[in-house]
């Protein structure tokens, strides 16, 4: 979300009485709050758990070697400018590890804020409200290994080893997967599903684990070779009962893609179960201490100036000016100044890249494929209620229901958030696509109905129970890129075939897909490259400078 932020995120402020007033006075009357007498014990858990051991895995290991392969790299005899634009994750890790090589980083930002796709706003009242409901989890060890190299590992919040589902036909209660301490990999997580006996009954289990039998032995080959199917369609080839999907994967389809298992590629699921089931701790989840753009964003932001870089908010691309040979020549920002650099990197959301594609570059195969990568519309909804919510937990919570996604209560999950009397919801409203273009009441509205089904005890839609102080609803038109079948051939390689262009981005090829993880990973591959073309871009820019003075 870094360079059309104006027409691809709508955020909207409003207090109760705007758009619940008609609803309160007619409704008022009918009901009376609960007694104390009959409400639930109090059931927050405030507990942050010690950082696991995370270091000794074989995929962290690959990214701490891939990181230190910049700071052990020789130092080039004439640093590179490389401007990149787009200071969302993958911008930022981009800049940062060619900082870390000993080149100049010039990062541009369309916005005056941080982040792209997990930016945050600061309201009037000290309030922080996010694009998104974002999860660190133990197996995002690129991102973890970023943490570590800025010192700021401390600004994870660690929660118990469990996922938590809300049970649509026990309104108010939870099934838990639990993840023992004691297990190694992959036998906590099979103890997990084995345990639970409140989503899908044995026979099955018995059958999805048979489903699952070809993932696990084929591996790599096998999962990237499901690209093809759907959710849905792969759970029936393999003979896995409908109600495994509509118990567990419509939740986590939405979790990871903000669509249904009709929609999402198979091969998602899998990646995401190969990574949480194959490492002890690659399940278990962090939330950070406070808003994304001060707590991880800032300190890369640091790093990347110590060493020489540069990073500018409210530059806003207009055009890729190229020279004769279709190479870029210079950025034209949208105020009329030029940008120029030895080497150049869009590492914006898919759609952004598109809209900006010189016309030169559309016939080319590799810009040609990137039609079928579109964003995925989602919607962000932070309620603050006038009480703490008794039935909620310190962790994230998988709602299952039609129209939410996952949510947390982050008074309770955040330290920054942290609120010992009011409660502030945060929620992922998905599939949102017959939805983004709805009133924001509306889809208040829409979620206050479910929420009442998720609180009964607690939560009315007509707010005769808990009432609404405020909320924001932060709405991204395009979001990550929509993961549907036979997408995988379409996503590019970091280095483009025009010389010193380069793409960094979730959707270019790395294995996380659409994840804070991918983004990170994307840019430490950008950097790779471009730190691996220094002799020809330094050639490169020496003949360009040679031929500009004849």
């Amino acid at each position: 979300m870094s360079l059309l932020s104006a027409t691809t995120i709508t955020i909207s402020t409003h207090h109760s009485s705007l758009s619940f007033a008609h609803t309160i006075t007619a409704r008022h009357r009918l009901k009376s709050p609960p007694s104390i007498a009959n409400r639930r014990p109090f059931k927050v858990f405030c507990v942050d758990y010690p950082r696991p051991e995370l270091d000794n895995t074989s995929n962290f290991l690959e990214a701490a070697y891939l990181s230190s392969t910049f700071t052990t790299a020789s130092r080039p005899p004439n640093p590179l400018n490389i401007v990149i634009a787009g200071a969302g994750l993958a911008g930022l890790s981009t800049a940062k590890y060619l900082a870390d090589a000993g080149h100049k980083p010039i990062l541009l930002e369309s916005r005056d804020v941080l982040g792209g796709k997990v930016a945050a706003w600061e309201d009037d009242d000290g309030d922080w409200y996010e694009t998104g409901l974002h999860i660190f989890f133990g197996a995002y060890p690129n991102v973890q290994n970023l943490f570590g190299e800025l010192g700021i590992n401390d600004r994870l919040q660690w929660k118990e080893h469990s996922m938590i589902f809300a049970m649509p036909n026990k309104p108010g209660e939870f099934s838990r997967f639990d993840f023992p301490d004691v297990l190694p990999a992959p036998l906590n997580g099979i103890w997990a599903i084995l345990r639970n006996n409140e989503m899908l009954t044995w026979p099955e289990k018995v059958k999805f684990a048979i489903g699952l039998l070809p993932a696990m032995l084929g591996g790599q080959p096998y999962v990237e070779a499901q690209d093809g199917l759907s959710v849905q369609d792969w759970m029936r080839k393999q003979g896995i009962p409908d109600r495994v999907t509509t118990e567990v994967f419509i939740a986590m389809s939405k979790a990871l893609n903000f669509i249904n298992p009709d929609e999402l590629s198979m091969q998602c699921i899998l990646i995401a179960l190969n990574r949480f089931l194959q490492e002890k701790h690659g399940s278990k989840m962090a939330f950070l201490d406070g808003s994304p753009p001060e707590r991880p964003c800032m300190p890369i932001v640091n790093h990347i100036e110590s060493l020489g870089g540069q990073v500018r908010l409210n530059s806003r691309i207009q055009k890729i000016e190229l020279n004769k040979d279709a190479t870029v020549k210079n950025f034209l920002l949208s105020d009329g100044s030029i940008i120029k650099g030895d080497a150049y990197v869009f590492a914006t959301p898919v759609d952004i890249l598109k809209l900006l594609l010189p016309e030169e570059w559309k016939p080319l195969p590799y810009f040609k494929k990137l039609d079928k990568l579109v964003g995925v519309p989602v919607i962000n909804v932070h309620i603050w209620f006038d009480r703490k919510l008794k039935n909620t937990y310190d962790h994230l919570l998988f709602s299952r229901s039609p129209l939410l996604s996952v949510y947390a209560d982050m008074s309770v999950t955040c330290k920054e958030y942290y609120d010992p009397n009011r409660s502030m919801l945060e929620l992922v409203f998905a599939p949102a696509e017959e939805w983004i273009a709805r009133s924001d009441s509306d889809i208040i509205d829409a979620t206050m109905s479910e929420l009442s089904r998720l609180f009964p005890d607690e939560i009315a839609v007509d707010q005769s129970k808990a009432k609404i102080l405020k909320y924001h609803v932060v709405k991204t038109p395009r979001s990550v890129y929509k993961t549907v079948p036979d997408c995988e051939p379409c996503r590019p390689l970091q280095r483009s075939p025009i010389e010193g262009f380069y793409l960094a981005g979730d959707y270019t090829k790395q294995k996380y897909l659409a994840s804070m993880e991918g983004a990170v990973l994307s840019g430490k591959f950008c950097a790779r490259a471009i730190v691996q073309d220094y002799e020809l871009l330094a050639a490169r820019e020496k003949v360009v400078a040679e031929a500009s003075l004849v």
